[in-house]
């Protein structure tokens, strides 16, 4: 299947300091990609440059086949069709209230207003933040500061949705809750987590950065010790304990239930 977004061979970093070379993430229509690795491994600016938001020194960004070039009406125009969620929901939000940070996108997008409030009611309800609408951004809590951070994203309807650690700082229900909306949204989305147990009962595909590069593949990807342990992360509990009591992981354990059936509970 054709790459609906991709970062193909980019050296991405800061100055003199190179935090990714060579590295290259295929994203195709409908999928759900764990972007993994640990602090400072490079996965956020990865998503800034499929974002736009960061240029490569070498290597391109392409959407829908096409370079992406980095002046003011091209990044205008790849910003409709893909949103980045900063980690921080501070970095984001910026307005009065909810309702007014969520349309800022939408009405900049020259809509007319029917339209535009329509895609904020919408953004609201999916992410279940409707009864926020008027609160200022301020007195809202740090789960529903992230809430409001990715309706204002989903309000663009972008077709690939780049979340970087959406879930850090959240309690367990309101990761689970959050994850829900996310499966329930119908979009591409890609993921910047260091949490392996998410990843596997989460995503279609992984991507491991690790020592510059990223490697990609699908959740077995992730009984790879020697790229796990290289990537400074760990192997998920479900396949580890598979693996300890040597049951077969084909196919793969995603879920507690999966486990329990495999040791035939």
């Amino acid at each position: 299947m054709t790459a609906l977004l991709e970062a193909a061979a980019v050296t991405l970093g800061f100055h003199d300091h190179v935090v990714l070379r060579d590295a290259s993430l295929t994203i195709r229509r409908g999928s759900r990609i764990a972007l993994l690795g640990a602090n400072g491994s490079g996965k956020t600016t990865l998503l800034s440059a499929l974002s736009g938001a960061l240029e490569p020194s070498v290597g391109v960004v392409r959407f829908g086949g096409q370079d992406l070039r980095h002046d003011r009406r091209n990044l205008r125009e790849h910003r409709r069709h893909v949103q980045l969620v900063l980690q921080d929901p501070d970095d984001q939000l910026f307005s009065a209230d909810v309702t007014q940070d969520v349309s800022f996108g939408p009405l900049n997008l020259g809509l007319d207003e029917a339209t535009a409030w329509a895609r904020v009611e919408e953004a609201l309800n999916l992410l279940s933040v409707t009864h926020l609408a008027e609160r200022p951004t301020h007195q809202l809590s740090y789960g529903e500061r992230k809430r409001v951070a990715i309706a204002g994203a989903v309000a663009m309807r972008p077709e690939v949705l780049l979340l970087d650690e959406p879930t850090a700082g959240l309690d367990p229900v309101g990761v689970a809750e959050l994850m829900a909306t996310l499966a329930g949204l119908g979009t591409t989305v890609v993921l910047a987590t260091h949490d392996v147990d998410l990843a596997l009962s989460w995503a279609d595909e992984v991507a491991v950065v690790s020592d510059g590069g990223v490697r990609q593949g699908t959740p077995s990807l992730l009984l790879d010790a020697a790229l796990i342990r290289s990537a400074r992360l760990r192997m998920p509990w479900q396949l580890e304990l598979v693996t300890r009591l040597g049951l077969p992981v084909d196919p793969l354990p995603r879920t507690i239930d999966d486990v329990l059936t495999r040791i035939g509970r």
